[in-house]
């Protein structure tokens, strides 16, 4: 599959957000829904103009509630009002006044800026969450707030990341490896072992990316030495989410590292990977997670399918893909459901080459047209750079098997991308 480019999906734990007064992660939807009508009462008595600090600090909370409750839902509506609410502090927050929680609540608007910019596709709002963080440190400074620090430190690594992934180039995905080593500074496993492992994998992650751009494999060792790293702390029993989302990545990097090497037992120790975090990741629940890690999974049986002179394997990463853009819609998770239509447009490519006809030729053009959609509106360069070659490759492997009275109507494949 030397021309394909298949996307693979990072799982990044939620930016880390600072609350006043707010000790607890894990906490229903319900409680938190609670908690904003709460805090908004409580405003009307802390009113801005007699209260400003902490009407301030009730913002920035009401801000982390609608952040997390946004997190689990589809619609952006309640992250757009985290980011409004994280505004409003700031209005008051102010550098000058009050330094730290001024880093903090642009910590914050960071966090929700991140979360919204990874369903856009737009690069917006993550360039914004980049700047953002950044702002928070100018005043969070190691030897000041060595937490606080390697926190943000950390929130700007997975901006820059996100980021990165969009672009052709490799300076952002450099610039995150750096922000994940800078915190990992002060993020050691005997002072922190749960935020250690949490930025090792996210380290795993940025050097996954870098290594999927470069010719090498150094990256990819390196990628997978960092996850490793991080599943010493994350066990399946004690924290089955994070476990799940690591041995995800892992899974990515070991997919990506067979491919690299011709190695298929990389390969199949990323299927049985995959296979055991769908187990953690219940379809009903955690519809998002369950189809990313479907189209890993698609993607490791696609790369392994071209060990193979049968067509098994490839229409089990077919039915992955579907599977996983059931649960990933265009409306959900643009840019996610246009790397699942690249990725499901690359085997029916491939498996066009195995068949007679045109028909997967044809379908595989019309899934590339559907990724490129979103790819252009976004300028996601280097996707759709790839997305072009694959598609034209396949209008030419059409234009080979069609009679001279069909070419005619092979333009009309390209569509408007």
């Amino acid at each position: 599959m030397d021309n394909i480019a298949l996307a693979r999906f990072p799982t990044t734990q939620a930016d880390e957000t600072v609350s006043a007064g707010d000790g607890g992660r894990q906490i229903t939807t319900a409680r938190l829904t609670e908690a904003v009508t709460s805090m908004r009462n409580l405003q009307r008595r802390y009113s801005r103009e007699q209260k400003p600090l902490e009407w301030a600090m009730l913002q920035n909370n009401v801000g982390n509630a609608l952040r997390r409750l946004g997190e689990r839902e589809s619609d952006p509506g309640r992250i757009e009002e985290a980011i409004a609410a994280y505004r409003g502090a700031l209005e008051v927050y102010t550098r000058s006044r009050s330094p730290l929680e001024w880093a903090m609540t642009q910590n914050n608007l960071g966090a929700a800026l991140r979360t919204l910019g990874e369903r856009e596709a737009s690069p917006a709002r993550l360039a914004e969450a980049v700047f953002a963080y950044r702002e928070a440190l100018t005043e969070y400074r190691q030897e000041r707030v060595p937490l606080d620090w390697a926190m943000t430190q950390h929130n700007l690594g997975a901006a820059l990341r996100s980021l990165g992934e969009r672009e052709t180039g490799t300076a952002r995905l450099e610039d995150a490896v750096a922000a994940y080593r800078q915190a990992l500074r002060v993020r050691t496993r005997q002072r922190a072992p749960l935020d250690w492992a949490m930025t090792q994998g996210n380290l795993g992650n940025a050097l996954a990316s870098l290594g999927e751009r470069e010719s090498g494999t150094q990256h990819l060792h390196e990628a997978i030495a960092a996850y490793r790293e991080a599943l010493r702390e994350y066990r399946r029993d004690r924290n089955p989410l994070d476990w799940a989302r690591t041995l995800c990545n892992l899974g990515n990097a070991l997919s990506s590292l067979g491919e690299r090497e011709n190695a298929p037992n990389w390969l199949r120790e990323a299927i049985a990977a995959y296979r055991e975090v769908l187990k953690e990741f219940p379809r009903q629940q955690r519809p998002l997670d369950w189809a990313m890690a479907q189209s890993n999974l698609g993607n490791a049986l696609a790369w392994l399918a071209e060990r193979d002179a049968g067509v098994g394997r490839l229409e089990d990463a077919i039915h992955c893909y579907e599977e996983a853009l059931a649960e990933c819609s265009h409306e959900r998770a643009p840019m996610h459901w246009a790397m699942i239509e690249n990725n499901l447009a690359g085997a029916l490519l491939r498996l066009g080459e195995r068949e007679e006809g045109t028909a997967r030729f044809e379908a595989a053009v019309a899934t590339y047209n559907n990724a490129l959609s979103v790819f252009i509106g976004a300028s996601a360069i280097y996707y759709v750079e790839a997305c072009w070659e694959n598609r034209d490759r396949a209008i030419a492997l059409i234009a080979e098997r069609s009679s001279p009275r069909e070419d005619r109507e092979i333009a009309a494949l390209v569509g408007g991308a």
